[in-house]
């Protein structure tokens, strides 16, 4: 009966038994809590929103929306003609795969056999000049004759006819260059004294102010480079007088318009052609956009 009795009974039998009991109760949740901080904060920890202050996270929140579409190109690169599937689809899809404004849809050779019987030779000039809708080189004044031609190829084989692919011409002998430059450089090297001559002339002449483009200017340059898009709204442009349709691009502001209007711009709804596919200097394309704003104002 006794032992019985003994088994039952708890360990702590005295008060200071029981306090080194609490106490290292506590020692091992203090322990275990040390541990896990521990373990916590010397792991290396990922996830979203980590880099968010970082330069690159920062400068892409921070960069203006209108470079968005936009491709930084290196202008010293040696330049490499695109192939003319790749600049259809760039420059001639917006209009040619939809027959808008009067473009022969590819693929359509009814639509093109007028064109066709016109001869190559003609079809090329049209491309590269510009025929009525038609701007020159697609609205894209910086291809190479060459990437229109591959274009024009691309686009007419596939609507009946069987052109022979442009060959690309071969690259003049950088030989042929040395004896102008040697040239260049005795006859720089002969007249040292006429060099300070140019350089005091500049330092001398005023800076030019910057002409205010006319109404008249604006207007010209519309009528040669703009209506063929503004005039009716195509290509997703906004049509000239259309407030509501000019909205959200005053809301941009003039630095934006103009730029767009002088680089190109490729959107949602539309293409854009650098200058309306037109060879006119940045001032006229200015006051292009100023005269069609001054129309929604």
């Amino acid at each position: 009966m006794s032992d019985a009795h003994n088994e039952h009974q708890s360990l702590i039998r005295t008060p200071k038994q029981l306090v080194v009991a609490v106490t290292a109760f506590f020692l091992v949740i203090v322990l275990g809590i040390i541990l896990l901080v521990t373990f916590v904060t010397s792991t290396a920890t990922t996830g979203a929103g980590t880099d968010g202050q970082s330069a690159e996270a920062i400068s892409n929140r921070i960069r203006p929306v209108s470079e968005e579409g936009f491709t930084l190109v290196d202008a010293n690169a040696p330049r490499v003609l695109q192939a003319g599937g790749a600049v259809y689809a760039a420059t001639c899809a917006a209009c040619h795969d939809s027959g808008m404004a009067g473009a022969p849809k590819t693929g359509d050779n009814g639509a093109w056999g007028a064109r066709l019987a016109q001869g190559y030779d003609t079809i090329l000039k049209h491309a590269i000049e510009g025929i009525r809708a038609m701007p020159a080189k697609g609205g894209n004044p910086d291809l190479d004759n060459l990437e229109v031609e591959r274009a024009v190829v691309f686009m007419t084989n596939k609507s009946g006819a069987s052109f022979k692919e442009p060959a690309e011409p071969a690259p003049a002998p950088a030989a042929a260059e040395a004896p102008a430059d040697a040239a260049a450089t005795a006859a720089a090297a002969a007249s040292p004294a006429a060099t300070p001559a140019p350089v005091a002339a500049t330092a001398a002449a005023p800076a030019a102010a910057p002409a205010i483009a006319s109404a008249d200017l604006g207007k010209k340059a519309y009528d040669s480079a703009c209506i063929a898009c503004h005039g009716a709204g195509i290509a997703g442009a906004p049509k000239f007088g259309d407030k509501a349709a000019w909205t959200a691009r005053l809301g941009q502001g003039a630095n934006v318009m103009y730029e767009h209007a002088i680089k190109g711009f490729q959107g949602k709804t539309g293409f854009m052609p650098p200058k309306g596919g037109a060879t006119i200097p940045d001032a006229e394309v200015k006051a292009a956009v100023d005269y069609m704003v001054a129309a929604v104002k």
